[in-house]
């Protein structure tokens, strides 16, 4: 839309590097409704973090110290905004680049009054690596992230091992790193991928998944799965130390 530009959210500030072998996301562009429009607008300064190329306090940000979980590509934010309500003890903080699922997210948020969650819409590789400081999370969460299902695309997907091994920095010790799909041979590469990395350890054992969380909604993307006979797999890893 024209007046995209002149929005708040930082999203479209930045051009692909050109060393970086993946982005956390592909630009898509949907049709963005007035209220989420308003929402971008009005509530931004409440929930939303702009991107700035250097660590942050999180601390200061939500105004306490508490365990920090992280989800990548919240899509509409449903599971994010459930999350925080369902886990006042912990704060939340969402990555997502799709301007009508952020605006969906902060209708939520404001409307619930949800303290402990925070928004950035920004390439998630960006900013694991300039803002979020090593060891600062207690968890991570990558749910049904886009499976590029042909042989030419999987270099685009999202969870390979220069990504997953910049996951475990970010994680504290005992950290933990929860993937779902509900693409089998995404999960086998996901189990590949995240067993080869030495700093991670498979909570369900060398080879297995994990049972389906009790915090885990039945989302749009897992209803669209099962709805077209898909199974569902989950991997949980915790880092050593």
């Amino acid at each position: 839309m024209s007046d995209e530009s002149a929005r708040p959210v930082p999203a479209d500030r930045s051009s692909p590097p050109t060393a970086r072998p993946i982005r956390s996301f592909v630009r898509r562009f949907g049709r963005i409704t007035r209220a989420q429009r308003q929402a971008l607008d009005g509530d931004w300064t409440r929930f939303g973090l702009d991107f700035v190329p250097v660590r942050v306090d999180l601390d200061a940000i939500f105004g306490r110290r508490a365990p920090r979980v992280l989800e990548i590509g919240f899509g509409n934010g449903e599971q994010l905004l459930a999350s925080a309500l369902a886990d006042p003890a912990r704060d939340y903080l969402g990555i997502e680049v799709h301007r009508p699922g952020v605006g969906h997210l902060l209708l939520g948020a404001a409307k619930a009054g949800v303290p402990n969650l925070r928004v950035i819409a920004h390439d998630a590789v960006e900013v694991l690596d300039a803002m979020i400081p090593e060891g600062a999370l207690d968890e991570i969460r990558i749910l049904f992230p886009d499976p590029w299902p042909k042989a030419r695309h999987h270099k685009r997907r999202l969870v390979q091992p220069a990504f997953v091994a910049q996951l475990a920095t970010r994680l504290a010790p005992g950290g933990r790193l929860h993937l779902a799909t509900d693409w089998a041979p995404y999960a086998e590469e996901m189990l590949a991928v995240v067993e080869g990395c030495p700093a991670l350890e498979n909570e369900a054992g060398p080879g297995c998944y994990s049972p389906r969380p009790d915090w885990r909604i039945l989302s749009r993307f897992e209803r669209r799965g099962l709805g077209l006979g898909h199974a569902v797999f989950d991997l949980a890893a915790r880092k050593r130390g």
